[in-house]
């Protein structure tokens, strides 16, 4: 359907799950200060006169008074001016006021102008940096000015939300130590648009953000409300933003998703939440309609002809996009040469087009429980570039000379035309591998044998052997989930993604080694960083607990490779694993070739999946254009789009990971009552996290709820302490838990703890 932007269908990554991020939120699934609608008319109440006064007895009378300058920093005030700007009618407040003028001055943070007026000293220290929303009390500033980050209380963030640039003015070193501050200037919002659910009064309504770091809600007035109802999950876009810290932001719905609770209104508030483009432009979808699908006789002399040797793609059942096909057939050597032909999306996507803006701006497909996001419209995505069986392809190709011990004799790379005999699901070359029957099962066989060596191999060479967990959903018609499963992966996704990893790792070793003796040639890589000493050791503490040796000086990939083998199966795999991989540095696109730990390759790029991320679109042009013999391209570019595709790639999977949370509450809910054997995955001041042996949904069991002793948090051991019957609950433990009730508005499982079973 024209216009339409998402599909049903599967699909994702080949290139293996030691290779993929996987991060957990470190607070869980922490639940928002508020969203019931006495806590949100006790916020709305704060813009009356009786709390200013209150917020003002509550902060020092200086930081008032330098706030107004702040607020001001270009002009100057007498005394009089400050009086009336702060609202000071009597004696002792005027006194009050004139006292913090004076030491203001003496400590240089304000300057006295032509003998009665006061102004701002601008030369004091002000620092740029992004918000890190802490809690809804504080935020601290990150910036390069300064190695210590600062903490801006919510007073003085002057509206600022999480991730917006600011300019800060640093307060004097408080008494704690701690480096604070005020927000003097909003530089740049991170975000002007907020999904939430509609309170609705007669004439007006608030939205109450789903967005956990936010401190406020939104006022909508009768004339921007478009139609919302009491309890819809919307879309609001915030058009003005108060002077007064009493009011709240104001702004109008953009967009009504439905009731809150229902599939689609869920779905889609996720998409705005994330900042997922709903459709294709229209102008995108007729450039795309207008390319021919015919391949005439001139493109196809261009290139290397495969159409003749024995070619399959394996993806999932239900995947409509087959980036990858393999291709295989035995030299008069007695060698194999194996071809990894990738879809050939540059030659449709030109570099000023429409559809290459769009898919820069995408930068990656999006992959929600129920659906795709793709960063290319269907006629591209599922049609031409799609390596669908009995149909010629337009193809890149990395094409390798391998004997059946997987050692290579030579490499070829370039554009090709092939023609696929045949499409596999998973499930159908999985069933070759175990029965040695059917088509293609000799071929696939051979395939399966060499990707082992190739695997074997890795592992020596100290990759590291992570298998994270994937949760899946069976879903009926309209959404709802019948049943949660982990993802099962077998030889067949084994065998695709060694092949991957091969093509990805041997392009960049190419462009690389093109520029010995002289300049390197600009490369998109994939890159990823060892793990941090620091973080290694804390975790090197935890596996002891759980009578696991994890020695931090020792060879990091032999020793995380071991405990992979001895955590198999058991119930604390899932957790140590990516306590594990929250170790590690994030890997992400660059310019630099700075290797990738988790793979072990000196060099390593992203080349086989353009039909679905942007950067490997990036590695094809580079390619072609050094194989035509280019000199190198300008690198300032081409890192600019690196740094955007990474910023994406993060957006694309907390959506994926807001979607598989919403839908794990969802299918909860008929579940109140059950008991589940369960581990502890985290634990806060608030409360312990428990996932759930049996479906890996993640709820919280709230300190408050701990009816036998008041607990306290013991941060560093990461457990929790009853004050007077010292019994202990730590990270890792086995326990008993009953589900108490799950919030979709909120995205929580709220837990009861039956007994501990077993402690670490």
């Amino acid at each position: 359907m024209k216009g339409k932007s998402t599909s049903k269908r599967g699909g994702r990554d080949k290139e293996g799950r030691s290779e993929r991020d996987s991060s957990r939120r470190g607070e869980g699934s922490s639940k928002r200060g508020s969203s019931s609608n006495s806590e949100s008319s006790s916020r709305r109440d704060s813009s009356s006169r009786r709390d200013k006064n209150r917020d003002r007895e509550r902060r020092s009378a200086k930081t008032i008074v330098l706030e107004s300058f702040s607020n001001n920093p270009d002009v100057a005030f007498t005394m009089r001016q400050i009086y009336r700007r702060l609202g000071v009618v009597d004696k002792k407040g005027r006194e009050t006021v004139t006292d913090c003028l004076k030491a203001l001055t003496r400590e240089n943070k304000l300057l006295l102008i032509d003998g009665d007026k006061y102004q701002l000293n601008l030369r004091v220290n002000i620092i740029t940096g992004r918000v890190d929303l802490a809690n809804n009390k504080y935020a601290y500033i990150v910036s390069e000015d300064t190695d210590e980050d600062v903490r801006v209380f919510r007073e003085h963030l002057k509206y600022a939300m999480d991730g917006d640039l600011v300019k800060v003015e640093v307060l004097p070193t408080m008494q704690s130590g701690r480096a604070e501050g005020i927000v003097v200037e909003v530089l740049e919002r991170s975000r002007t648009e907020l999904v939430g659910i509609m309170q609705l009064s007669k004439n007006f309504g608030f939205v109450v953000p789903d967005f956990k770091k936010l401190y406020f809600d939104i006022f909508v007035g009768e004339r921007g409300l478009n139609g919302a109802e009491d309890g819809d999950k919307v879309l609001v876009k915030i058009v003005e933003w108060p002077k007064d810290p009493g009011k709240n932001p104001t702004g109008e719905v953009i967009r009504v998703f439905g009731p809150a609770g229902e599939h689609e209104a869920e779905i889609h508030s996720i998409m705005a939440e994330f900042g997922l483009p709903f459709e294709f432009p229209e102008s995108v979808e007729e450039e795309a309609d207008k390319i021919s699908e015919k391949i005439n006789a001139a493109e196809i002399a261009k290139r290397r002809d495969f159409r003749d040797v024995t070619t399959f793609t394996i993806d999932p059942v239900d995947a409509k996009d087959f980036d990858d096909a393999l291709s295989i057939q035995k030299l008069e050597n007695g060698n194999w040469e194996i071809g990894v032909h990738i879809a050939d999306v540059t030659h449709y996507v030109h570099t000023k087009s429409l559809l290459e803006k769009e898919a820069f701006h995408r930068a990656t497909s999006v992959y929600l429980v129920d659906r795709t996001i793709p960063m290319l419209p269907e006629r591209l995505s599922n049609g031409l570039c799609s390596l669908r069986p009995n149909e010629e392809k337009l193809t890149f190709s990395a094409v390798f000379e391998l004997d059946d011990n997987g050692k290579l004799y030579n490499e070829w790379f370039g554009r090709t035309v092939i023609y696929s005999d045949r499409r596999f699901a998973y499930e159908e070359a999985q069933e070759r591998i175990e029965t040695g029957e059917g088509d293609f099962a000799e071929e696939i066989n051979i395939l399966n044998s060499i990707a082992k060596k190739l695997q074997a191999k890795r592992f020596q060479n100290g990759a590291i052997s992570f298998e994270t967990v994937e949760v899946k959903f069976k879903l009926d018609e309209n959404g709802k989930p019948l049943s949660v499963y982990v993802k099962e992966r077998k030889d067949a996704h084994k065998l695709i993604e060694e092949f991957m990893l091969l093509a990805n790792k041997k392009v960049a070793e190419y462009v690389y080694n093109l520029g010995k003796g002289k300049r390197r040639p600009t490369m998109v890589y994939r890159t990823h960083g060892a793990p941090d000493p620091d973080k290694l050791s804390t975790f090197s503490l935890f596996a002891r607990k759980f009578g696991y040796k994890v020695d931090p000086e020792g060879d990091i990939s032999k020793e995380l490779n071991n405990l992979t083998e001895e955590v198999e199966g058991k119930p604390e795999q899932s957790v140590l694993q990516n306590l594990a991989i929250r170790t590690m540095a994030k890997a992400k696109y660059s310019t630099e070739p700075e290797g990738h730990f988790g793979l072990a390759f000196a060099h390593y790029s992203h080349f086989t999946s353009p039909i679905r991320r942007y950067p490997d679109m990036m590695a094809h042009r580079l390619l072609q254009h050094y194989l035509d013999g280019g000199q190198s391209t300008e690198k300032e570019e081409y890192e600019q789009r690196c740094q955007h595709s990474s910023e994406m790639e993060k957006r694309a999977a907390d959506a994926e990971r807001a979607s598989i949370k919403y839908k794990q509450v969802e299918f909860m809910k008929d579940t109140i009552g059950n008991e589940y054997k369960g581990i502890v995955s985290g634990v806060t001041e608030w409360g312990i996290f428990v996932e759930i042996e049996e479906n890996k949904c993640e709820g919280m069991v709230r300190l408050s709820d701990l009816n036998d002793d008041y607990y306290e948090l013991d941060a560093n051991n990461y457990r929790i302490i009853g004050r007077q019957t010292k019994r202990i609950i730590s990270f890792g433990d086995e326990v008993l838990v009953e589900v108490k009730s799950a919030n979709l508005a909120d995205r929580t499982i709220d837990l009861e703890l039956v007994k501990t079973l077993k402690t670490h």
